[in-house]
């Protein structure tokens, strides 16, 4: 009868498929501090979590707590980091979108406000706070698309640390592979048509091809719902010529 596709196994998440806790260190995200209170901190290390690109910041705050948030751009040991409200609008200083001029670089955003930041947190991504109304934000991210967010939101000047990160090659397949186990994604990846015929639909015939449409229903039953699901179009699109 063949085993159950790889598709159908992943889907029960179990711990095979999982990314791994070792070499994790703390969630990044702001101290729970009041949209009005002012707070200093000081940079005491610049550390790595596995499985993340950009380098995480270990902060001191005047309360004697520490808090983990990426690094921006120019972050050192020692670096000192305000947040809250009366914070000056300056590099590492973490302030609500309401508080920060139009134009200025902004990082790991909060999507709601008090979550602790969401948004914007890969290695050398930032976005851009775009313009400023009675009731909302507009924020520019690195795709193009502006939201209007909570100016309550808090976000941190800057750029993440990191950037060009992806550009290296991992030069070994053992470590593409410990990176990719680190997050939980699937590697390496094997193509179905390349499988025998009891292991995925689309494998078996005398030479790699699906021999039939790739397409398949929303409803599809879970062992044959592979390759195009519910596509809106498909293949290419042709022009008939005009009489």
């Amino acid at each position: 009868m063949g085993k159950r596709t790889l598709v159908r196994r992943r889907g029960r998440g179990g711990k095979q498929f999982r990314a791994i806790i070792t070499g994790k260190i703390a969630p990044t995200k702001y101290p729970n501090f009041g949209i009005n209170e002012l707070h200093n901190g000081i940079v005491m290390d610049i550390i790595h979590e596995r499985g993340r690109d950009a380098p995480i910041a270990k902060i001191k705050f005047d309360d004697n707590n520490f808090s983990y948030v990426p690094a921006t751009e120019g972050t050192a040991v020692g670096s000192k980091i305000e947040i809250g409200n009366g914070a000056k609008p300056v590099p590492k200083n973490i302030l609500d979108l309401g508080s920060i001029p139009d134009g200025t670089i902004v990082c790991n955003i909060e999507r709601n406000y008090f979550d602790g930041g969401k948004m914007i947190k890969a290695a050398g991504s930032s976005a851009i706070v775009f313009s400023h109304s009675i009731d909302s934000v507009k924020v520019k991210f690195p795709s193009g698309r502006i939201l209007d967010m909570n100016p309550k939101c808090r976000a941190m000047i800057g750029i993440i640390a990191g950037g060009g990160k992806g550009e290296k090659p991992f030069l070994k397949a053992g470590n593409k592979a410990k990176y990719m186990q680190s997050r939980g994604r699937l590697y390496p990846v094997v193509r179905g048509i390349a499988q025998a015929a009891v292991y995925h639909p689309h494998g078996g015939g005398r030479h790699q091809h699906i021999g039939h449409p790739s397409s398949v229903g929303r409803n599809t039953p879970p062992g044959a719902k592979v390759g195009n699901i519910s596509p809106r179009k498909t293949g290419r699109a042709r022009i008939k010529k005009r009489q």
